[in-house]
């Protein structure tokens, strides 16, 4: 399957193979995301040494795993290395045997796994570089690995020997619509952009997901064989998913459903109060921990503190797992199906919807037409709880206008009533009384497709539709 958009990425990896210095390349990202495909695809598996890491292994069968790696990428009958310093000797020498004429290209996939307790991997991993492959022109060394934070810690913020030797940083994210549309028509399954969007209200744009589809079933089928039969592959991926990212999950996961039961998302202290974690520096690693790896979001309070930003559940995934699939909620093996009318799934899709926005901030102001506007983005709050006067998403520019965008999905056009032109009025009249703007304040309507025009729409300066999103 050829490789779907990732334009920047294949640049960064054309450069690191053409570059005449040492190239030490990290990919990171969130599982699932496709890193382990793109950096095969666009080598096509041409490595000239290639070894991944084995989940919840020992430090033996890790060692086993790269001796086994070594044998099948040169021709020798060294010895197997017993310890990681072994190992990366045994590397060494035989990439010194091979022709200098070309970049030789090293991928050390799944990373986090091979640096077991008191292995000393790290150790032997900065020893490699230091003092061997950082002194050559013909070294590219790519690792890789799906716990992000890991990445962050041992190898972005490494206070050792690897302090500031990566040369290229590529954080890999999800698809966007677009990409996804295209990602479906290469796997030759024809679905219309409504669904395009319902389906990424659930999976996000997750390559993998996507790739578990199967042609000729509907939409709705493909959702209830996944995740509502009693076989389905994702029934049990929300668990595995954490497991596999973060060592001790109870607590990230804790914090996922806190967000989950609050749309509007939560404070800092909110989460505190809502998941029971003390206040400091566990509760600021798991935070940053679930927004390295895009589950969660921070949006900071217009005209406020960092400390008062709101942070929302941005995993598509995640929150239709814990509304859903939780548990047994839904044990009905065609949930799906049965109940895509039901007021339950039509409220869930409205939530869903202004998470599949936020993902795509940058299509709604190219199609505003400020795609070069500097601006910032953020939520507001009302420091009154003043009843339904929060904001989702503002887009504060720096030519003098605030986009308060309102989002909203539905099956045709959304037609507003008279409830809710009072509601927006005194939404937005908070807003400037709270705030002190001086600002032009341009209300924006984001909606699958488009707004009824009538008497109580008169206030929308601007409108995005579902069409745009796919830019």
């Amino acid at each position: 399957m050829k490789i779907i958009g990732r334009e920047k990425e294949q640049a960064t990896l054309k450069q690191c193979l053409e570059s005449r210095s040492p190239e030490f390349l990290v990919v990171y990202g969130r599982r699932r995301v496709g890193k382990t495909f793109l950096i095969r695809e666009y080598f096509s598996g041409r490595f000239d040494f290639y070894v991944t890491g084995l989940a919840n292994a020992d430090m033996k069968n890790q060692l086993k795993a790269w001796n086994i790696a070594l044998k099948q990428s040169f021709a020798g009958d060294e010895k197997d290395a017993t310890s990681w310093l072994d190992a990366f000797s045994l590397l060494r020498n035989m990439l010194e045997k091979t022709s200098k004429s070309k970049k030789k290209v090293l991928f050390i996939d799944e990373i986090p796994w091979l640096d077991t307790p008191k292995s000393g991997f790290l150790t032997a991993l900065e020893y490699f570089w230091n003092g061997w492959a950082s002194g050559r022109t013909d070294i590219l060394l790519i690792i890789c690995g799906s716990a992000t934070s890991w990445v962050v810690n041992n190898i972005f913020k490494n206070r050792g020997g690897l302090y500031n030797r990566v040369t290229q940083r590529m954080r890999l994210l999800p698809f966007n619509l677009k990409e996804t549309e295209e990602f479906l028509k290469e796997k030759e399954i024809d679905l219309g952009r409504y669904q395009i969007a319902e389906a990424y209200m659930i999976f996000g744009g997750v390559p993998y997901y996507y790739n578990l589809l199967r042609r000729g079933q509907s939409l709705s089928q493909n959702i209830d064989s996944l995740c509502f039969a009693d076989d389905g592959i994702l029934r049990r991926e929300f668990n595995e998913l954490y497991a596999n990212l973060f060592k001790n999950s109870k607590h990230h996961v804790g914090v996922i459903t806190a967000l989950c039961a609050k749309t509007k998302g939560l404070t800092r202290d909110e989460i505190i109060v809502a998941t029971g974690i003390a206040s400091g520096g566990s509760l600021t690693k798991i935070l940053d921990e679930l927004e390295l790896c895009g589950f969660i979001r921070s949006y900071p309070n217009f005209l406020s503190t960092e400390k008062f930003a709101i942070y929302k559940l941005t995993d598509p995934f995640s929150s239709f797992y814990l509304h859903f699939i939780k548990d047994g909620r839904a044990r009905n093996p065609h949930f799906w199906s049965t109940n895509l009318e039901s007021p339950s799934l039509s409220a869930w899709k409205g939530f869903a919807f202004e998470k599949l926005c936020l993902a795509h901030v940058e299509q709604i102001k190219q199609t505003l037409g400020i795609a070069g506007v500097s601006t910032e983005i953020s939520s507001w709050r009302s420091k009154n709880t003043t009843p339904g006067a929060q904001i989702d998403l503002l887009i504060d520019r720096k030519d003098g206008i605030i986009n308060v965008c309102e989002i909203k999905f539905s099956k045709s056009e959304y037609s507003i009533t008279a409830k809710e032109e009072e509601l927006l009025r005194n939404r937005i009249a908070v807003f400037v009384t709270e705030t002190r703007t001086r600002k032009a304040v341009h209300i924006t309507m984001v909606t699958s497709f488009g707004v009824v025009q009538n008497r109580h729409s008169s206030l929308i300066q601007s409108e995005v539709k579902l069409e745009d999103l796919f830019k």
